[in-house]
């Protein structure tokens, strides 16, 4: 059985300007396609085939239990509400002393996430080496899925990737990674903390375009003593996340058309 870890908690404690917008407390909160925004992930955690324990991390607890289908799960003991930490490296170290491995970890804006993409992506991972995995999209996949729907990449000399917020933990001693994924997508708006975590020549080389995707890969493992690879996604919904109006918008209409993703 594979464990699943649901990031909901608020980032760095501030108030999101969407769930500001709807007057809710949590991103997570935000109606989206008529549902709350978590609705969506941990329906498709519930659903994976091979699924087992979902634990979501959360500043909010009564905030999520007003939410029917996390109310429901929790009662049926298939959800467990865990304290979010300060910071999201933290809350999935702290979450890892209670969840089963492996272990799935997204994030409670992957409104495009369903049941088999999670099958999929855990079997793949499963097929590596790695301890830990990542999933990436590449800019065509995501532009192919809607042309607006990702303005960020990652470009390096064989291709430009998206982050999908989507990583998978063999087991507990790849809890180590998660300094590395805990930047998620902010690494590409905020390029310092590449350096925080894999150094300035990593840095420098990254924004060179000079590293291929599986040589930054190798470097990061051997910052962080884990054995990491990427798993390419070929659908690019799964880049997409309701991070703004923009992508509120765009998740909307793709969930209107039926369009969720699979991997």
């Amino acid at each position: 059985m594979t464990g699943i870890l649901i990031l909901a908690a608020s980032r760095e404690g501030a108030l999101d300007p969407l769930a500001q917008a709807a007057e809710v407390s949590h991103k997570c909160l935000v109606p989206v396609a008529g549902a709350p925004l978590i609705t969506y992930p941990l329906r498709a955690a519930l659903d994976m085939p091979g699924g087992g324990l979902i634990l979501i991390s959360t500043d909010d607890a009564q905030g999520l239990r007003t939410v029917p289908l996390v109310a429901q799960a929790e009662r049926q003991g298939r959800v467990v509400l865990i304290d979010a930490q300060p910071n999201l490296a933290d809350s999935i170290v702290y979450a890892g002393q209670r969840a089963s491995f492996p272990l799935i970890v997204t994030t409670a804006d992957s409104a495009l996430l369903n049941a088999a993409a999670l099958r999929d992506f855990a079997l793949a991972s499963d097929g590596t080496k790695a301890m830990a995995t990542l999933a990436l999209a590449t800019r065509e996949a995501v532009r192919a899925a809607h042309p607006d729907g990702q303005r960020r990449f990652y470009t390096f000399a064989d291709g430009a990737f998206s982050n999908c917020n989507l990583y998978w933990l063999r087991a507990p001693e790849a809890l180590a990674s998660a300094r590395a994924f805990a930047g998620g997508g902010q690494f590409a708006k905020r390029p310092a903390r590449i350096v925080a975590a894999f150094g300035v020549i990593n840095l420098l080389l990254f924004r060179l375009g000079k590293l291929r995707l599986a040589t930054m890969m190798r470097r990061i493992s051997r910052v962080f003593r884990v054995p990491i690879e990427p798993v390419l996604i070929p659908d690019g919904r799964l880049a997409i996340d309701v991070d703004n109006a923009r992508t509120h918008a765009i998740a909307e209409a793709l969930l209107a058309t039926g369009h969720r993703a699979a991997a």
